[in-house]
């Protein structure tokens, strides 16, 4: 078994993870499932040293496309955790401006209003 395919396995195995359909539920899983075989994939990169043989080449140049669709997979699963948490947050503002709605409002209309608590 060459250098390369222990390393084309386990992108293999992350673009499987990634093609699945990720739901709400099961994304925090998924996402530690991905890290381990980040975790795995990086000691064999760093191994991986020249001069290749002709079959390895073949290999690597899959594993080139492999990747990349494996890093755009992931950078879309980043935007939209990105953008959950975005509405999380606009969320949370506007049930606290609901509950308090006064809160940030400072009126001087020729009163004494004291800012200590």
């Amino acid at each position: 078994m060459n250098r390369l395919q222990s390393v084309f396995d386990i992108t293999v195995k992350m673009k499987n993870i990634l093609d699945e359909n990720i739901s709400s539920n099961d994304r925090e899983a998924r996402i530690e499932q991905l890290n381990n075989l980040l975790l795995q994939r990086e000691p064999l990169l760093e191994q991986l040293t020249p001069p290749f043989s002709e079959e390895e080449d073949q290999l690597g140049k899959k594993l080139v496309r492999l990747n990349q669709e494996v890093q755009y997979l992931m950078d879309q699963l980043f935007s939209t955790l990105k953008i959950e948490m975005k509405q999380m947050n606009r969320q949370k503002k506007s049930n606290k401006n609901y509950t308090n709605p006064y809160h940030n409002v400072q009126v001087m209309d020729g009163m004494y209003l004291d800012k200590k608590k």
